[in-house]
C-alpha cells in the first residue's frame, strides 16, 4: 500500500529568497545544491533529503491562498494518488519530471500539498548542480 514516507520539505514565499538561503546557511548552517537542505540518509542508494524552499511569490502555491506549502515524500506516487482519488479527494494535477514524480492536493483548510515520489539519488549536500 503506498504511504507517507517523511517531510519533502516546506516552500514559502519571501521577500528576498537570495538572502534568506543566505541565512539559513550562515546562521543555521543548512546548505545544499538546491537551497537549504538536510540529508537524512547515508546510504548512497537511498540518500534522501528535505528542503527548504523560498520563493520570490506564491504563483507556484496557486490555487492555495497561502504563503506556503508543503511537500511530502511518498513511496509510491502513482498508488497514492489511486487511493486519493478512490476518497473523493481531488489531485489537481500528477506530472513526472524524470527526477521525481508530483502531484498536488488541497487539504481542507486550502493549503496546497505536493507529493513527491524521488526518483533519482541526488548528489550529496557539499556538492553542486552541474
Amino acid at each position: 500500500m503506498a504511504k507517507i514516507t517523511g517531510l519533502g520539505g516546506v516552500f514559502f514565499v519571501s521577500k528576498d529568497p537570495t538572502a534568506s538561503r543566505a541565512w539559513y546557511r550562515e546562521a543555521l548552517g543548512i546548505d545544499g545544491p538546491y537551497g537549504p537542505q538536510m540529508e537524512f540518509s547515508e546510504d548512497t542508494k537511498e540518500r534522501a533529503y528535505s528542503l527548504l524552499s523560498m520563493f520570490s511569490d506564491d504563483k507556484y502555491f496557486q490555487p492555495s491562498s497561502s504563503g506556503f506549502m508543503i511537500n511530502l515524500r511518498v513511496d509510491d506516487l502513482d498508488g497514492f494518488c489511486e487511493g486519493l482519488r478512490a476518497k473523493n479527494i481531488d489531485v489537481l494535477d500528477q506530472v513526472d519530471e524524470g527526477y521525481g514524480k508530483f502531484a498536488w492536493v488541497m487539504d481542507p483548510d486550502g493549503i496546497k500539498i505536493e507529493l513527491w515520489e524521488q526518483c533519482e539519488v541526488p548528489p550529496p549536500i557539499d556538492s553542486k548542480p552541474e
